[in-house]
């Protein structure tokens, strides 16, 4: 049986109901939505992660741990679905089966999703619940006009705005000047100096971003009360019930991991970042883990 609400696309305007409240806030608001999916509960808190497509492994690993945390203390994530920070944000939500919207500068038809190598993502996001969103109809293809203009929306959408990694000249650094412009808070995670794609992060954080170190330090300042967590995680598969089996209380190091339960590299690489977005494993840096 085909599932609909992966395939029509409802348009809402700011008389509709189901507008969200957060985007009659801001100026110019969108005079006309096209989604596909459903939109989250407008009571849930919502957070907007975004960042470059030039991603470091600093990055990658520091915007999974904290969009997985926020995720898992009820919050909906807000992205671009653009390739890197983006794309590794909704990914957080989508491994948790938790909604997440993402907002393109394209239509949101099959055709239209870009980057095509996010597709099988934009997907994900429709079968756990949740929402692409443009204010641009079936068939728009994106311009450098576009994705600028989305950017007001994502920042919109959300109660605040995380940078996780960003050059000087970064989109991202668009979608936090709005959320400012939109009295909504602005956060970023501190970069090594002179590291080119965190310079926009240190940058903001000079200009008075709040520094983040963990989710919970987000959570505070929007005053956002975590989910109490009370679910015992269950190994999808094999290879990380293998893996699970190998922790005790020290941090182990994925070399030993290996060796222990002679998975391939390539597996268990999988498995331990799988298992980290769900919180149920911590890096402690250098491929060394412990059970969080």
């Amino acid at each position: 049986m085909i599932d609909m609400s992966k395939i029509v696309i409802h348009t809402i305007t700011p008389e509709d109901a189901n507008y969200p409240p957060l985007l009659t806030h801001i100026t110019p608001a969108p005079k006309k939505l096209y989604l596909r999916g459903t939109l989250p509960n407008p009571a849930l808190p919502t957070i907007a992660i975004v960042g470059t497509r030039r991603l470091t492994r600093y990055g990658a690993e520091w915007t999974a741990r904290i969009a997985a945390d926020l995720v898992r203390a009820g919050v909906v994530i807000v992205s671009g679905l653009a390739r890197g920070i983006d794309a590794i944000a909704h990914t957080a939500a989508v491994e948790a089966g938790i909604p997440t919207i993402a907002v393109f500068g394209t239509g949101v038809d099959d055709d239209s999703i870009f980057p095509r190598e996010n597709f099988a993502l934009a997907h994900r996001i429709l079968d756990t619940g949740g929402c692409l969103v443009s204010e641009y109809p079936e068939g728009t293809r994106g311009t450098k006009f576009t994705f600028p203009e989305r950017n007001r929306i994502i920042a919109g959408l959300s109660l605040g705005v995380l940078v996780t990694e960003a050059p000087i000249k970064s989109g991202a650094l668009i979608t936090a000047r709005h959320a400012l412009d939109y009295n909504r808070e602005v956060f970023a995670i501190p970069h090594q100096l002179g590291h080119f794609t965190g310079e926009g992060c240190n940058d903001i954080l000079r200009q008075g971003a709040h520094l983040v170190r963990e989710a919970t330090e987000i959570l505070e300042i929007l005053g956002i009360e975590a989910l109490k967590e009370t679910r015992t995680y269950t190994p999808k598969n094999e290879t990380e019930a293998k893996l699970l089996a190998c922790f005790s209380q020290e941090p182990m190091h994925i070399d030993a991991l290996i060796a222990a339960t002679g998975i391939t590299s390539a597996d268990a690489i999988t498995a331990l970042t799988m298992l980290e977005l769900n919180g149920v494993i911590k890096n402690m840096g250098e491929m060394k883990f412990i059970v969080a």
